[in-house]
């Protein structure tokens, strides 16, 4: 790990500022990166292995963002808020798919470590983008191909991502908001923006090199959950119990009203280079007839264009699967 000037704020215009005015000096010094650090679950790991170098760190640990507050059906939560306090929020503990989504991701230590913000702009779990030895990463250095494609890749993305990169989004919680409507509120040197969480990260079909739509300087504050009037699950599909991300998961918000599914809300995990919006499953799914056979063609639908390599060709069967399994114990649907 190299050398890094580090600076600790205390409000959002000062952190913003921080960022924005260093990384302007920057831009005329030389190459370098300024970034926030909160948790940085993610972010030292990447330090230690040598894939992120940053040259200052802005620490915005103890901004005053770790509220949570309920304001006309909404759940308004801090960017700085744990994992684990959200876990234990008495209205999370009530919404299935948000407490699951929660608890099934990481440990116990590294939950009550990860802040919101951090977790929805972690950065993939890619070996090989983890590993600087790796010349060919089209994340870490644009045109230099995708080892993925050509490497074992059983824990990569086959949503969203073509032979240039198919690197996964591993945050659970991401897959929970984009099936609830959530949005994020942002900070940055052109003022705040509201934009939904389904606009915040950028496929790795379209530019593996960014992560997310986040300009210099700009940072998430808040991130606003409804509360559904529906039921809801999170199914997580890994190959062990705990402290492992996802092969596949599906995040369910459902309400059947004599039968029709008049609301439904999808998202899929460890599919995706996004938390992937199943909008083609919900098409197929809403003001229809809630049935098993209903369930296995919405979810074919969705992973009809799936893409992949040696490696991911078990994933869309198991995303499909995954799906009506959730689809069918949201709705109580048997038959």
């Amino acid at each position: 790990m190299r050398p890094f000037t580090y600076t600790r704020v205390d409000d959002v215009a000062t952190a913003s500022a921080a960022v924005t005015t260093d990384a302007v000096a920057r831009a005329v010094q030389g190459p370098g990166d300024t970034a926030f650090i909160a948790g940085g679950t993610t972010q030292l790991d990447l330090m230690r292995d040598g894939v992120w170098s940053p040259d200052a760190l802005v620490d915005i640990s103890r901004l005053p963002l770790n509220d949570v507050e309920l304001d006309d059906g909404v759940l308004v939560v801090g960017a700085s808020v744990t994992m684990a306090d959200l876990a234990r929020h008495p209205e999370v503990v009530r919404c299935a798919v948000l407490r699951d989504s929660l608890l099934l991701a990481a440990s116990p230590q590294l939950r009550t470590m990860a802040t919101i913000g951090g977790n929805v702009l972690q950065r993939t779990r890619c070996r090989y983008y983890r590993d600087p030895t790796v010349t060919q990463c089209n994340k870490r250095e644009p045109g230099s191909g995708c080892a993925a494609v050509e490497g074992t890749a059983r824990t990569h993305a086959v949503l969203g991502v073509d032979a240039g990169c198919i690197a996964l989004h591993a945050s659970d919680l991401a897959v929970a908001l984009v099936a609830l409507d959530a949005q994020v509120r942002l900070h940055g040197p052109g003022g705040r923006r509201t934009i939904p969480v389904t606009d915040l990260h950028v496929r790795a079909d379209d530019d593996p090199s960014r992560d997310n739509v986040l300009g210099v300087g700009e940072l998430i504050t808040h991130l606003e959950i409804p509360v559904p009037d529906a039921r809801s699950g999170y199914l997580k599909v890994r190959d062990r119990a705990s402290y492992e991300f996802a092969l596949t998961s599906a995040a369910v918000v459902a309400r059947v009203e004599d039968g029709v599914l008049a609301h439904v809300g999808i998202g899929l995990g460890g599919v995706g280079s996004v938390p992937w919006r199943a909008r083609r499953a919900e098409e197929v799914l809403r003001g229809q007839r809630a049935s098993m056979a209903l369930f296995e063609e919405a979810a074919a639908a969705e992973l009809a264009d799936a893409f992949t390599v040696t490696g991911t060709d078990f994933k869309p069967e198991l995303a499909r699967r995954t799906l009506v399994r959730q689809l069918r114990d949201v709705t109580e649907v048997t038959a």
